[in-house]
């Protein structure tokens, strides 16, 4: 069973915006997307993004303000949640939309072009998504080469061939680089199949995608040979690391 990609769609008052999008993306994709809103500051559903929904045939069952959880893809519907979002925990990946919020607007039927603006921005982001999820069979060399002609890919890369799996705070500790960024790049190199993610309890796990060809396998396996002096500084790091989360009792 193909497991479902969480995505939570944030805004401050999770009323309108959030919530079109919430019941837009699980209009479009119900197989594909597990999909939750919530705000910074949670009030309660306008009834007029209920009635544009409602207009568009969209079901607005189990519409609700909600809490923060952790997901795959945390999408922002505003700069302010966007501003607040950024120090926030547990996505794999940060994403910023902006639209006029609906209740402050002065056009004429706001709410209806809000839904229409999100549903267009919906429809592109599970077409980006699927043709993301191409199988890894197809694997093109110039990916791997491009994934890894950047640094920080590279080396994360490395200590993940070299580990096995490593989780964002292991490869943020051992690389000295910020949660926001490893999450950015961990979210390229899991799109474009390289990589392959596991969700335990907190924590998000990271390995090689298991049904990679054999000749990317074997040439990161040769790349490891150079025994770059790189990869040894950063493992050393993660191997100082306090308080790594376990992995005895997640495996199983």
């Amino acid at each position: 069973m193909t497991l479902k990609t969480r995505v939570l769609f944030l805004c401050v008052a999770n009323a309108a915006r959030s919530q079109m999008a919430e019941a837009l993306l699980r209009h479009t994709d119900p197989e594909g997307y597990e999909v939750c809103s919530a705000g910074t500051q949670p009030g309660a559903v306008d009834p007029r993004a209920r009635m544009a929904l409602e207009q568009l045939g969209v079901s607005t069952d189990g519409l609700h303000s909600k809490a923060l959880e952790q997901f795959d893809y945390v999408i922002t519907l505003c700069d302010k949640s966007a501003f607040e979002c950024s120090t926030l925990p547990g996505a794999g990946e940060y994403i910023a939309w902006d639209f006029e919020d609906p209740a402050s607007s002065s056009q004429k039927d706001a709410y209806k072009h809000c839904l229409q603006q999100i549903h267009e921005r919906i429809k592109m982001f599970v077409l980006v998504k699927s043709k993301a999820s191409t199988p890894v069979q197809m694997l093109a060399p110039v990916t791997l080469f491009k994934c890894l002609a950047d640094d920080t890919r590279a080396r994360m890369t490395q200590l993940i061939v070299q580990e096995g799996e490593l989780c964002v705070c292991e490869l943020t500790a051992a690389l000295q680089e910020s949660q926001p960024k490893i999450s950015r790049h961990l979210a390229q190199l899991r799109s474009s199949g390289l990589l392959q993610d596991r969700r335990a309890g907190q924590w998000v796990y990271y390995r090689l995608h298991p049904h990679l060809p054999a000749w990317v396998r074997q040439t990161l396996a040769q790349v490891l040979t150079a025994n770059d002096p790189q990869l040894a500084e950063d493992r050393l790091r993660l191997h100082s690391m306090r308080d790594r989360p376990g992995r005895a009792a997640l495996c199983g």
